[in-house]
């Protein structure tokens, strides 16, 4: 991502389409947020939101497991999937306990990440840190060419900067931005995807827009497919305008599909039938 704009994130809300994404997506949040279910019955949304989101971040990963055998299993050891699944998990847990760290210390949110995602997965020595050259990165899905570790960290370092310093950009925006960015360098040796979409959990929840954490993009951008994540992701990576516009439409498009399986959970809780 570059530009010359003191904000730069801000300036990236300007693009054509955005700011009807951004709308659209505030308005979906509104009225489930709105649901009468959610006066009392709230944490029951949260719960299942943090299954459902985990359970599609890690269809994207690999792991494309239905929702009742997510409930099912209690032990995620054993093949790749299992273990994809349970990283999953993990992570979606702990984002809820990084929020207050991340405006703050958005490097050691990351490694933290990396860290739970991992468990013992990755080569000892490899975890909850960047990479270091010479190492590889195994990420299924994404297959552009992985940045070398200079460039890597000086993104890395620069994105940092962006949290801390703040912005005049609307929440998706720079969830949108935070999740491009960390695909395009995968800092760590493995499970980057798991990471970037949990970290745009976080900015979506810690901005404010979701702060009960009802509105699972991950949920989205798995029932949108592979496909197109990869599609919109290549547009990201183009670092175009009109690119960076389709990514940050197809991330809305992705809260927008998690607002409205929230909002079911919502009619079924009122319905006694969940």
């Amino acid at each position: 991502m570059s530009t010359t704009s003191s904000d730069p994130l801000a300036a990236l809300g300007t693009l054509p389409g955005v700011a009807e994404a951004v709308g659209s997506v505030r308005k979906a949040v509104d009225r489930v947020y709105g649901h009468r279910v959610m006066r009392r019955r709230s944490n029951e949304v949260t719960a299942e939101a943090a299954l459902r989101g985990a359970r599609g971040s890690a269809a994207l990963s690999g792991a494309d497991w239905n929702l009742e055998e997510v409930r099912r299993r209690t032990d995620f050891r054993g093949d790749d999937e299992a273990s994809t699944m349970g990283a999953a998990l993990r992570l979606t847990a702990e984002a809820g306990q990084l929020l207050s760290i991340w405006r703050q210390s958005p490097l050691r949110v990351l490694a933290r990440l990396h860290l739970v995602a991992a468990g013992g997965s990755s080569p000892e020595g490899a975890v909850g840190r960047p990479r270091l050259a010479g190492e590889s990165v195994d990420e299924p899905l994404i297959e552009a060419a992985v940045p070398g570790v200079e460039e890597m960290a000086g993104r890395l370092e620069g994105l940092a900067q962006l949290v801390i310093a703040g912005s005049a950009a609307p929440a998706l925006v720079t969830a949108a931005v935070v999740h491009g960015e960390l695909l395009a360098l995968r800092p760590f040796v493995s499970h980057n995807g798991l990471v970037a979409r949990t970290a745009e959990r976080i900015v979506l929840v810690g901005s404010g827009l979701d702060p009960k954490a009802i509105c699972p993009a991950e949920v989205g951008h798995a029932e949108q497919g592979r496909a197109a994540y990869v599609a919109a992701f290549e547009g990201y990576l183009s670092g175009r305008p009109e690119g960076m516009a389709a990514w940050i439409a197809h991330c809305g498009r992705s809260v927008e599909l998690g607002v409205r399986e929230s909002t079911a959970v919502c009619e079924a809780l009122q319905r006694g039938a969940a």
